[in-house]
């Protein structure tokens, strides 16, 4: 048996067995989704410092998504700024 053919059958099989364990996993039960439960504040830490609901945590994330998206939005709100000086900088890097 050649190279090719043991490398192919070594496909074949694990095709096979990858077919064979499909059904297996689809027919588990699916476990009902669940929270975690909330992070209790350490001795000494303040009582803000953690979060009391799953919203609030949900409102956290939400903030700081808002605040990359504004960050990923600064080269197109700089842009007017930038389009004057830029044969300028163009010049000056082909200087280089």
């Amino acid at each position: 048996m050649t190279k090719t053919q043991r490398m192919l059958a070594a496909f074949a099989l694990a095709g096979a067995a990858a077919g064979l364990a499909a059904p297996a996993a689809s027919a588990a039960p699916i476990a009902p989704l669940t929270l975690p439960d909330l992070p209790t504040a350490a001795p000494g830490m303040p009582a803000g410092a953690t979060p009391s609901s799953v919203q609030e945590i949900g409102g956290q994330v939400s903030g700081g998504l808002n605040q990359l998206n504004q960050l990923m939005e600064l080269p197109n709100q700089l842009a007017p700024v930038i389009a004057p000086v830029q044969p300028i900088t163009d010049l000056a890097g082909g200087l280089e």
